[in-house]
C-alpha cells in the first residue's frame, strides 16, 4: 500500500517547517532500515512542506500505523526532532488519496501561491534523489512519473499558473507598495541557485537595473557573468548590503547569511546616485530555513518580508481555474488506480494463460504423434485456446478495475488450483 505523511503550511507552523527543512537527506534510507515492511520511500522537502511517500508491504497488520511510526522515527533519527513535537503538525494520506494528493502538490494546487511553478521541478528532483539513494520502488516510480504527467496536463489545459505566479513574484508584488521606481533601486541578491535566477528575471521584468549578487558559497562571479550583473566579493558583502535598498536572499544555507551587523557596517563614501541604506531598506527572505536573522527587523528604517509574512498575504485561489485543475487531478488519480488494479491482477492472468498453454502444447504434441502432418489440428487448437482465454482475460481486468481482483484469483484457485506466481510480468500476460 502507498502512504504519505505530510507536514505543510496547511498543517504546521512556520517554525516547525523551518526545523524540518534542516533535516538531512538520509530520512528515506533510514526509513528502509527501520521498518523491513517499507519497500520504498521518496522524501519531498520544500520551503513550505516536508512529505514522505512510502510503499509498505500490504499483508502487514496495521500497515498504515506501522508506516507512520517509521516515518516519525526516521525524522527523529535524522533531525533530532522528537516525534512528540510533530503531534498536530502532519496529516496522513493512504491508498487512493496518496495519488490525488501528490498530483495536486505537483500541479501547485497545495502551494502557498496556487499554481506556482517551482514545485513541479522539486517533485521531479525528489524522485531523482530517491533513485540515487536506492530507496525508490516500482510503484513509487509509477506514482511520481504520473504526477509529472498530471502536472503537465493541468498546465496545458487549465488557466492555473498561466500568470507565472510564484513566491518570488508574490513577494515583489508585496514590495510594490514600498517601491516607487524599480529602476532607482539598488538591489543585492544573495544566492545563486535556481530561485536566484527566477528572482533576477522577475526583478528585471519590474524594471530593476542596478543589481548585484553575493554568494556565500563563492559562486557569485560565475552567476554574475552568466546574467550580466555585478558580483560582490566576500570582503565587500557587508558594505554593499548596508548601501542596498532592496536585499533578497534565497540560499540553501542552514544558518542566517544576513544580520544586523551587515546592515550596520560602515558604508564609506557614497557614490553618486547610490541610495543610502540604513533609512530605507527592504529585506526579502525567501530562504528555508531562514537566510536572515529576524533581529534586523528591529533596526530603524529596515523592513523584513519573510516566507511566513508572504504566506499570510497569499491571494485567494482563483476558483474557476482551481476547480478545473482539481478535476484534471482527480481524473489522473482515478486512472492511476485503475491501471494499478489491472496490474495487480496480472500475475493471476499470467498463471491462467500459462496453465492453458501448457495443456495446449501437450495436446499439440499428441496430435503430431498421431500424424498431424499439415498442422491443421495444431492451428485449430491454438485458435480454440485463444477464443477460450479471451473472455476470462477481459473479465479479469474488469474485475480488477472494480477493485475485485481477489475474486478472479479465488476463482482460479477454486476451479483449477492455480496460484499466481510472484513477479509475473505484464508482458507475459499479453503474450
Amino acid at each position: 500500500m502507498l502512504l504519505c505523511v505530510t507536514a505543510s503550511h496547511k498543517t504546521a507552523s512556520f517554525d516547525m517547517l523551518e526545523r524540518l527543512s534542516r533535516t538531512p537527506d538520509d530520512v528515506a534510507p533510514n526509513l528502509l532500515a527501520i521498518a523491513p515492511c517499507v519497500q520504498g520511500a521518496v522524501v519531498l522537502s520544500t520551503c513550505n512542506r516536508f512529505e514522505a511517500y512510502v510503499e509498505i508491504d500490504e499483508p502487514v497488520t496495521a500497515a498504515g500505523a506501522v508506516g507512520v511510526e517509521a516515518v516519525l522515527e526516521a525524522i527523529e533519527q535524522s533531525s533530532g526532532i522528537p516525534a512528540s513535537d510533530l503531534d498536530g503538525s502532519y496529516a496522513v494520506h493512504s491508498g487512493r488519496r496518496v495519488a490525488e494528493h501528490l498530483f495536486a502538490v505537483a500541479s501547485g494546487l497545495e502551494s502557498v501561491v496556487p499554481g506556482e511553478g517551482e514545485i513541479a521541478g522539486q517533485v521531479r528532483r525528489a524522485l531523482t534523489s530517491a533513485r540515487k539513494e536506492g530507496t525508490t520502488s516500482p510503484e513509487l516510480e509509477r506514482l511520481f512519473q504520473r504526477a509529472s504527467q498530471a502536472q503537465r496536463k493541468v498546465k496545458n489545459v487549465t488557466a492555473l499558473g498561466r500568470a507565472g505566479r510564484s513566491l518570488v513574484r508574490l513577494s515583489l508584488e508585496l514590495a510594490d507598495s514600498r517601491i516607487a521606481d524599480w529602476s532607482a533601486e539598488r538591489v543585492l541578491l544573495v544566492g545563486t541557485g535556481a530561485y536566484a535566477a527566477v528572482t533576477l528575471a522577475t526583478l528585471r521584468e519590474r524594471g530593476a537595473k542596478n543589481i548585484s549578487v553575493y554568494s556565500p558559497s563563492g559562486r557569485a562571479e560565475l552567476f554574475a557573468k552568466k546574467h550580466d550583473i555585478a558580483p560582490v566579493a566576500a570582503e565587500d558583502y557587508a558594505r554593499t548590503a548596508s548601501r542596498s535598498t532592496l536585499l533578497i536572499t534565497c540560499t540553501t544555507a542552514t544558518e542566517p547569511v544576513l544580520g544586523p551587523a551587515h546592515l550596520q557596517a560602515p558604508t564609506g563614501p557614497v557614490a553618486v546616485g547610490c541610495p543610502v541604506g540604513p533609512h530605507s531598506q527592504l529585506v526579502i527572505d525567501l530562504g528555508m530555513p531562514r537566510n536572515v536573522d529576524p533581529a534586523i527587523s528591529e533596526l530603524e528604517g529596515v523592513a523584513l518580508l519573510d516566507l511566513e509574512t508572504i504566506r499570510l498575504h497569499a491571494p485567494l485561489e482563483e476558483l474557476q481555474a482551481t476547480d478545473a485543475a482539481r478535476s484534471v487531478v482527480r481524473e489522473a488519480a482515478d486512472t492511476f488506480h485503475v491501471v494499478g488494479r489491472q496490474q495487480s491482477v496480472t500475475p493471476a492472468v499470467v498463471a491462467m494463460r500459462s496453465h492453458i498453454f501448457s495443456l495446449l502444447e501437450a495436446e499439440i504434441d499428441r496430435a503430431r504423434a498421431r500424424g498431424d502432418e499439415d498442422g491443421r489440428v495444431e492451428q485449430a487448437l491454438r485458435h480454440l485456446s485463444g477464443v477460450l482465454l479471451h473472455t476470462p482475460t477481459v473479465r479479469a481486468h474488469e474485475l480488477a478495475a472494480e477493485g475485485r481482483a481477489d475474486d478472479f484469483v479465488a476463482a482460479l484457485s477454486t476451479l483449477y488450483g492455480i496460484a499466481p506466481a510472484a513477479g509475473a510480468s505484464e508482458e507475459s500476460a499479453t503474450a
